[in-house]
């Protein structure tokens, strides 16, 4: 343990909003001095182990930072930086076309990383609103208390000035609740914009790269994908009956008698050869 991490025992522990929460008596640290926790005293709670990246040390105070702030945060600035990135690789892209190559698969490298953050931020999501609902019980059980005390002075068992007491006792514990409140829900707005945003990145990521990758290959000369078509004879007209003569009607003696030298020639032919 280093002497700046030895400074953290025996102050004060208060929450954000200045409520006390109890008083460091110790660390626990690793085998490498390094310190993983601090033991508060919490009354009657008695010594509870506080994570030491939940403590910020605050002049004589050591602050309390609860969980889920620094699980919102840690998603918001990593989620936000890779959603950066993507945007910026775009415009990258939109730039040059010669990057689509390695554009592409550093496209798909951020995708998943983006993929990553989906189940903590259910998570978070699921602890916020717990934590809602876990103020909105404490905000009853103090409005109840006062309203208590009013009735108790209307009806005369305490007087104005005791009542006026307990009013400005529960003051602080309101207006801590409604500023946690309010933080929570501001937390919550911002994943959920921060979420929108990354789905129209998405959305849009694919199809800018396409539409790189069609414009580069819109440069190159097309290729001829198909064979070519064979020529196709033109139609002849159509030739009725009545334009091959009838054939001879005295048969076919005269046939045979014309070809009948021309067969005699031809076997003179053979047979002088």
């Amino acid at each position: 343990m280093s002497n700046d991490d030895m400074r953290i025992i025996g102050k004060a522990v208060k929450d954000m909003y200045g409520t006390p929460v109890g008083k460091v008596v110790g660390a626990m640290t690793d085998i490498d001095g390094t310190v993983l926790s601090a033991g508060v005293d919490c009354g009657s709670r008695g010594l509870v182990q506080v994570p030491f990246e939940q403590l910020v040390i605050q002049g004589d105070v050591v602050i309390f930072i609860p969980k889920w702030r620094l699980d919102s945060q840690r998603l918001l600035r990593e989620k936000g930086l890779t959603l950066r990135r993507l945007r910026a690789l775009m415009e990258i892209v939109s730039e040059n076309d010669e990057m689509k190559d390695d554009a592409s698969m550093v496209n798909e490298k951020y995708r998943s990383q983006l993929a990553t953050f989906d189940e903590p931020e259910k998570e978070i999501n699921s602890r916020l609103q717990e934590r809602l609902s876990e103020l909105d019980e404490q905000m009853k059980s103090v409005k109840m208390l006062v309203f208590d005390a009013r009735i108790q002075f209307k009806s005369g068992e305490i007087p104005e000035s005791v009542f006026e007491s307990v009013r400005a006792q529960t003051a602080g514990m309101i207006e801590r609740i409604t500023h946690e409140n309010a933080e929570i829900s501001n937390v919550q707005r911002r994943i959920a914009d921060l979420g929108i945003d990354v789905r129209e990145a998405l959305d849009a990521s694919p199809a800018h790269l396409q539409d790189s990758a069609l414009s580069y290959l819109g440069d190159q000369p097309e290729a001829e994908s198909k064979l070519p078509e064979a020529p196709q004879a033109e139609p002849q007209p159509a030739i009725s009956a009545e334009a091959f003569p009838e054939p001879p009607q005295s048969g076919t003696a005269e046939v045979e008698h014309a070809a009948q030298p021309e067969r005699a020639d031809w076997l003179t032919r053979m047979e002088t050869q």
